[in-house]
């Protein structure tokens, strides 16, 4: 049997397709069908439209989480709240620097105190009282909103398939949610009529609050009802949808995104039969789902932002069977993530303006001025350098009201009453206070 080939000669195909000019070595060219490129997460997210203002804002939160871990390493030191620069240098791995630990320390003299140790003579650094007072604030505020914190578990319980969730999955996602340290003992040991535990690392909901069951998208809706004065048809399976700068809108896109809106699904509080799949509109039904669930979860959290990494534990809790990632690339009108900082974090896009939270909250002021304070970097250190003449004018002060004026080696006096129940050891066991699960909490 014979092969039959498709054959064009050279005269027909444009020079750009053959890239050479007509010649007796290409008279006659092979049409070859190229296959079209698969469509996936990767693609999607390397061709997606960048933010560059949420992508700003990233690369500043990821410095800020770098002084909190160091801090997190510095307290759990129990000889005392500094450490020398040597012992140092070996977290660098630890806690993810890609630059050296002292050009690091300099790079924040706001934050960090270098000074030489009067005994030992060594090279040590601690964190300043400016950032320890708002480490301090934050710790306050997030005891006080204590209630507010059993509310947001109550209604992540409530979203779960079986009203149960694992503590491991809480403990990662601790600080987007502003729960406490021992969250376990002071929130879940402490309201019974609440929370039960199933198993050791298993927490569920006693009761069912279902004035609690409305999700936070509601309350756009019912503005978009009264306000723009449409249709309920129009309005009460929609979401918002804020595209980003220079998104390029294809043939077709507006008439999916409409139909999209209108296609009704079940929400995360109901309780309703499981959507089936292969019925019509299974697939999209059961995506736009996981997408309302996303949604409320991002709402829930303190700056809605979460790591798509941590999301991952959660997946079977809330039932959501695809790959997350992908979901949330199939949707930048809604969802935004950003890869700075060799991970990925997603941002709930409707809650931001211009790289800044809308609606903040007293957890959220907290941070920021933690935020505002590396920031600073290396301006208006003549403060710094102000305080600390001062102080040393002090010292010198109260070495001249010494009887009989100033004797040999009491100039060591006024260190050693700083520092009488402070020493520095260089041994890394000492950092073992601290669980890797701790570590990624404050990252």
């Amino acid at each position: 049997m014979t092969t039959i080939l498709r054959i064009k000669t050279t005269s027909q195909c444009s020079s750009s397709s053959t890239g050479f000019p007509f010649g007796p070595f290409n008279s006659t060219t092979q049409q070859r069908w190229k296959k079209k490129p698969a469509v996936t997460a990767q693609t999607r997210l390397e061709g997606r439209t960048r933010d560059l203002k949420l992508d700003k804002l990233m690369s500043r939160l990821n410095q800020l989480s770098l002084v909190l871990t160091l801090h997190a390493l510095l307290s759990s030191r129990k000889r005392g709240p500094f450490v020398s620069l040597q012992l140092m240098s070996r977290w660098k791995n630890l806690v993810g620097l890609n630059i050296g630990t002292t050009a690091f320390l300099r790079k924040y003299p706001h934050v960090f105190e270098v000074f030489t140790h009067p005994s030992r003579r060594n090279v040590c650094c601690k964190l300043r009282k400016q950032m320890k007072d708002l480490i301090e604030e934050e710790d306050e505020v997030i005891r006080v909103s204590e209630s507010e914190n059993v509310r947001r578990v109550k209604k992540l319980l409530m979203m779960s398939i079986n009203g149960t969730l694992r503590v491991h999955a809480l403990r990662l996602i601790r600080r987007e949610l502003g729960l406490p340290r021992d969250f376990r003992e002071s929130i879940l040991a402490k309201y019974t009529n609440d929370f039960r535990l199933v198993d050791l690392e298993v927490v569920g909901i006693v009761d069912r609050d279902e004035d609690l069951g409305v999700a936070e998208v509601e309350k756009w809706r019912e503005k978009e009802f009264k306000e723009k004065w449409l249709s309920e048809f129009e309005t009460k399976y929609a979401f918002p949808i804020n595209l980003p700068t220079g998104f390029k809108i294809v043939p077709g896109f507006r008439l999916k995104l409409k139909n999209w809106q209108r296609l009704p699904y079940v929400k995360p509080y109901e309780r309703k039969e499981v959507v089936k799949v292969r019925t019509c509109g299974g697939i999209d039904r059961f995506e736009k789902r996981a997408v309302g669930i996303l949604y409320e979860f991002l709402c829930l959290t303190v700056e809605k932002m979460v790591r798509v990494e941590r999301l991952a534990h959660l997946r079977r809790d809330f039932g959501i069977e695809l790959n997350v990632s992908e979901l949330i690339l199939k949707h930048p009108g809604i969802f935004y993530i950003s890869t700075k900082g060799n991970t990925q974090t997603v941002f709930l896009r409707e809650a931001y303006n211009r790289g800044c939270l809308i609606e903040q909250n007293p957890i959220h002021v907290v941070r920021k001025k933690m935020l505002d304070l590396v920031l600073l970097g290396n301006r208006n250190t003549r403060e710094l350098r102000t305080q600390k003449e001062t102080k040393d004018e002090s010292i010198n002060v109260a070495q001249d009201d010494i009887e009989g004026g100033m004797r040999d080696g009491d100039w060591i006096l006024p260190f050693l009453g700083n520092f009488s129940d402070q020493n520095c050891t260089d041994e890394v066991s000492e950092i073992g206070g601290l669980s890797e699960e701790e570590l990624n909490g404050l990252s």
